[in-house]
């Protein structure tokens, strides 16, 4: 398996479904200077994963299930916050809306897909096991 693309950086719209929060009020947390922003090359204002982990650590709200077609109760969209890598196995946490969600798995798995703290990812549940996947897109 090879590395896979992960995004870290994201518009209005995806910012506020990840956070449980809409879109005005990340435009008045980006106005009162609580949410860094940025313009991107064709103007839409985005912002990084890792300043929508801060700003969602400070919040409660629900993530979205990511439409995906497993079970949407079984899977929790949310952004990685932390990663902690040694030479065999690996920890990571996701903030999905209210819920931290910590996940064991291998550090090649990390590797494979990408992940780091600030980019979108799910977490699927099935019985005590989480599987962690890397999304290019919110969908």
């Amino acid at each position: 398996m090879g590395n896979v693309e992960t995004r870290d950086r994201f518009g209005l719209r995806e910012a506020s479904l990840l956070v449980g929060v809409s879109d005005d009020t990340l435009r008045r947390a980006i106005t009162r200077g609580d949410l860094a922003a940025d313009k991107d090359d064709s103007g839409r204002t985005t912002v990084t994963g890792v300043d929508l982990v801060a700003f969602a650590e400070s919040r409660q709200g629900a993530a979205p299930d990511g439409g995906a077609a497993t079970s949407a109760r079984n899977r929790l969209v949310g952004i990685v916050t932390d990663v902690r890598v040694d030479s065999v196995m690996a920890q990571v946490r996701l903030r999905c809306g209210p819920f931290t969600i910590t996940s064991l798995m291998s550090s090649d798995a990390v590797r494979d897909l990408g992940l780091r703290p600030g980019c979108l990812a799910a977490a699927v549940v099935k019985a005590t096991t989480v599987v962690v996947e890397s999304l290019g897109e919110l969908a």
